[in-house]
């Protein structure tokens, strides 16, 4: 306390209201003022990511993807090498190290590598899309994270992506292949037990690289959503319900589209997309409507040449934020969501040479989102840990997680006693910049 003058604290609750004064005795002083202006209020610093960790993969790896694959209940990194036609899987040790890579045969140059429960024993199995032997290779996990020998089903010409999800309702997990050259989607229905049904055809648009699953216009099926790179477009493919799909509905994109992630940017309960546009080094933001039509593209810039989109809360403020893999630029970016579905400048992280494709998941078990990216040249996977610190709560006397009465009573006996726990905005003085502090927790929380 200041020795020339004393602090009377008044708290009046009238009605649902909280009426505050402060009177500083001795002074003639009679304060109101908005108690936000003082509050050092606790706050997350994220994202703030480790320098990278190499793992060896295959060579030339191309897509990557994460699960628990061996059921331990951390997540696990699986590779696909397109020159060395396979993929790398590599084991969580628990606290996101991994150990050494094994590796299993695939088809002819596999782009990318799909994780999903295909014969519904309750693990993950992998399906790999390959371009070269113009099909898709499945192998069934064994339940402890070996997988079985391959199962190979046609795909078109220039297989590129593939997406599973449960298309037609059934309750087991569908598959959906696009095929650059021939310009196609096949849609193949899983028969229940691993095993797929001859595929049904879709023209999405010009040389089709990418898809993506999601219930866009909210009618509680998985719709469509492909990237045409020669179209300079994204096609919706709105589900009838039963695994059939409507015309494509082409929405213009940056020029030469690669990928696209599907996720509720601005808070409005629907799917919107995010798409990453090679030759204009841009991502595209295309808000959903509603109803599975989406508003007209907003751009952001990012690193040279992006190849590869990944959503994900990596700043635990409650929205979804872009991850954004750049090959020529040998870098992510990561773009902040400001809450309301636009996005901040791009934060630059430095990975391997080359990097096509890239994951988010909680790699250590410390409830934020951490990075994999593949490294087509390095032939390895950059780890990139999330240290996001969330400072604690000062307010939360009692540590039960909310700000009330219970923690007033507490914090008016340590200002009392001048404990330094009622030092709120830490300047070695109990006053009532202090109070001001308390209240503003009060009234708006602790994150």
């Amino acid at each position: 306390m200041h020795d020339d003058w004393r602090e009377e604290i008044k708290i009046v609750l009238r009605g649902d209201e909280l009426v505050r004064c402060w009177r500083a005795v001795g002074i003639g002083v009679v304060l109101f003022a908005p108690v936000s202006s003082w509050v050092g209020q606790a706050h997350a610093q994220c994202p703030q990511f480790t320098e990278q960790t190499f793992y060896l993969a295959g060579d030339g790896p191309h897509g990557v993807s994460l699960g628990d694959l061996d059921g331990d209940g951390d997540l696990d990194i699986a590779v696909a090498n397109q020159l060395s036609d396979d993929v790398s899987v590599l084991f969580n040790n628990g606290d996101g190290t991994f150990a050494s890579q094994v590796r299993y045969s695939m088809g002819f140059w596999p782009y990318t590598v799909s994780l999903g429960d295909l014969d519904g024993d309750g693990d993950l199995d992998m399906v790999s899309v390959n371009s070269l032997s113009e099909d898709t290779s499945i192998r069934l996990n064994n339940g402890d994270g070996t997988f079985a020998g391959p199962i190979s089903y046609d795909a078109g010409k220039g297989p590129a992506d593939a997406s599973l999800g449960d298309l037609d309702g059934d309750g087991d997990v569908d598959m959906v292949v696009v095929n650059e050259a021939s310009e196609d989607a096949f849609v193949r229905l899983n028969t229940g037990n691993g095993i797929f049904a001859a595929p049904s055809f879709y023209n999405p648009g010009a040389w089709p690289v990418n898809v993506s699953l999601g219930d866009v216009d909210g009618d509680s099926d998985l719709d469509m959503v492909v990237v045409n790179r020669e179209g300079d477009d994204t096609s919706v493919l709105l589900n009838h319900g039963n695994g059939t799909f409507a015309l494509p509905t082409s929405y213009p994109t940056g020029v030469k589209p690669n990928s696209a992630s599907l996720g509720d940017f601005d808070g409005d309960a629907d799917l919107d997309i995010a798409v990453v546009n090679l030759v204009d080094d841009d991502v595209s933001v295309l808000l959903n409507n509603g109803d599975g039509t989406f508003n007209s593209q907003t751009r952001y810039r990012v690193d040279a040449w992006p190849v590869d989109v990944s959503l994900g809360d990596l700043d635990n403020d409650g929205d979804l934020d872009i991850a954004v893999a750049s090959r020529d630029g040998n870098s992510t970016n990561v773009l902040l969501n400001n809450g309301g579905g636009t996005f901040a400048t791009p934060i630059r992280l430095a990975v391997g040479v080359a990097p096509l494709s890239l994951s988010l998941g909680d790699l250590d078990g410390d409830g934020d989102l951490d990075m994999v990216v593949a490294n087509f040249i390095d032939d390895n996977v950059s780890v990139m840990l999330n240290q996001c610190v969330t400072e604690s709560c000062p307010a939360d006397f009692n540590g039960d997680g909310s700000v009330d009465f219970f923690d007033l009573l507490a914090f008016l006996e340590a200002f009392s006693t001048q404990d330094p726990s009622a030092d709120l905005v830490n300047d070695g003085m109990f006053d009532f910049f202090d109070v001001l502090a308390f209240l503003d927790f009060l009234s708006i929380g602790c994150p």
